[in-house]
């Protein structure tokens, strides 16, 4: 299996190879062209000079010929000026363009076409025009071994610099590719160590790109993973815990019963239906967070009064709160528009929380039930004056089975279930849940529903 490290050094060294074959290629063209153009001026120059006092000293081109040895009577590379420079093929006329030397490709005495002619250079002798020098556009330096050694080592340079940069290119593809990959190894290992039930994985943040938003992103995925899994757990043994204890409680005096340790009284029977029916509360809250998990809790959208529900819930409570002692009170505004959302699961979610403030409400307490409209949208929210909550308590009092209170009793505290599932009712409302809390100082919980839920 070729790794992403293989891929990336061989995408670098790919992209480095043709970028480094096209400069070579480009380099030694552009070198040998501007050698060349050097060498044919320095060539046109003293061809030239050598013409111009050839032709002041002598008065005419007559024997020019001896200035310029003949290349058939003289080696390759005696073909040069008295400076020792090579000279380009070239053809010399005079001033009506009959030529008068020829080392290219016109004979001598032969008259150049005027086409020809403009594109020679014009020798001058006292601003006279005495003759036309056209020089070949053949390389000047064929012949020349010190110019093609200098070439010769100019491409070789090229070449040896090609293969450095070739190695260098990899070796820089090697360490980017693996200090690219370092972050996705270190997720790999991870990845593999949770799908091995090792779950309290987190990897190093190594920069601020999207690498670091990646690694970051996975160890909030691992965190909550995490907490998410111990969770389950704590709520798969509460949820044995409490289906225990009505079970033990039914199956005791039901035994007992049977037995005769117990007489088969109205009492013992009502103690055996109110666990069962607790059992049932239990089953019946279970369900309904698990519908809300998995997107499936049914709501029926109905347009209704706020203020009229309000009312009719705390009527409800009215001999529960006047046993205990707690001044029930409502704080409502008449004028609230109407709410289109689900009155049902609306009244279950106060009742939650209703029942969770009265439970930890002393004698002489008091719980108030508010209704208003703000910015985000319509706010309900339940306050008593119980003995509050610490900061630590308060980000979990929504979890399921979670009780502040440890040491209490379940039997009075509750399943644990009411805020739980008070969320999940008011999320698949599209609203929000929270709470405020000082130690000393009560509870309030804020529910918000949005505007899109107030009719018109």
């Amino acid at each position: 299996m070729r790794t992403i490290t293989f891929k990336l050094v061989l995408g670098f060294l790919v992209v480095g190879l043709i970028s480094i074959v096209l400069m070579l290629v480009l380099a030694r063209w552009n070198t040998n062209q501007e050698f060349m153009r050097f060498v044919t001026d320095r060539a046109q120059n003293d061809t030239v000079n050598a013409l111009t006092k050839y032709y002041q000293s002598n008065g005419s081109w007559d024997n020019v010929e001896s200035l310029f040895p003949s290349p058939s009577s003289n080696p390759p590379d005696a073909n040069t000026d008295h400076n020792d420079h090579p000279i380009p093929p070239f053809t010399l006329t005079d001033a009506n363009g009959v030529v008068v030397l020829a080392r290219d490709r016109f004979p001598i005495g032969e008259l150049v076409p005027a086409n020809e002619l403009s594109s020679g250079i014009a020798i001058k002798v006292d601003d006279k025009t005495v003759g036309i020098l056209m020089m070949s556009s053949r390389q000047p330096f064929a012949n020349d071994p010190r110019a093609l050694e200098f070439v010769q080592r100019n491409t070789e340079l090229l070449i040896y610099s090609s293969l450095g940069a070739t190695l260098v290119a990899l070796l820089l593809g090697i360490l980017i590719s693996r200090t690219l990959t370092r972050p996705i190894r270190e997720l790999t290992a991870a990845t593999h160590a949770i799908s091995e039930g090792n779950f309290d994985q987190q990897v190093p943040v190594r920069s601020k790109d999207e690498m670091g938003e990646l690694a970051r992103a996975f160890n909030r995925m691992s965190t909550e993973l995490a907490r998410s899994i111990h969770t389950r757990r704590q709520m798969t043994a509460d949820i044995a815990h409490e289906l225990r204890t009505p079970l033990s409680l039914i199956l005791g005096h039901a035994e007992a019963v049977h037995d005769g340790v117990l007489p088969p009284t109205r009492e013992n029977f009502e103690i055996i239906r109110e666990e069962a029916e607790r059992l049932e509360h239990l089953v019946d809250d279970l369900r309904t967070l698990s519908l809300a998990d998995a997107g499936e809790l049914k709501l029926n959208p109905q347009t209704f009064s706020m203020p009229k529900l309000l009312q009719d819930l705390s009527a409800h409570y009215q001999f529960q709160t006047q046993q205990k002692n707690i001044d029930l009170q409502l704080d409502l505004d008449p004028t609230l528009p109407d709410l289109t959302a689900d009155p049902a699961r609306i009244t279950q979610v106060l009742t939650n929380i209703l029942d969770n403030a009265l439970r930890h409400t002393p004698a002489g307490g008091r719980v108030t039930l508010s209704a208003r409209l703000t910015s985000e949208g319509f706010e309900l929210s339940v306050r008593d004056t119980g003995p509050g909550l610490a900061s630590e308590d308060l980000e979990r009092i929504f979890d399921r089975f979670y009780r502040a209170d440890a040491a209490r009793h379940r039997a009075d505290g509750g399943s644990g279930l009411g805020l739980a599932i008070a969320r999940s009712i008011v999320q698949a409302h599209g609203g929000g849940i929270r709470a405020e809390s000082q130690l000393g100082d009560g509870l309030k919980v804020i529910i918000t529903l949005p505007k899109t839920a107030i009719s018109a």
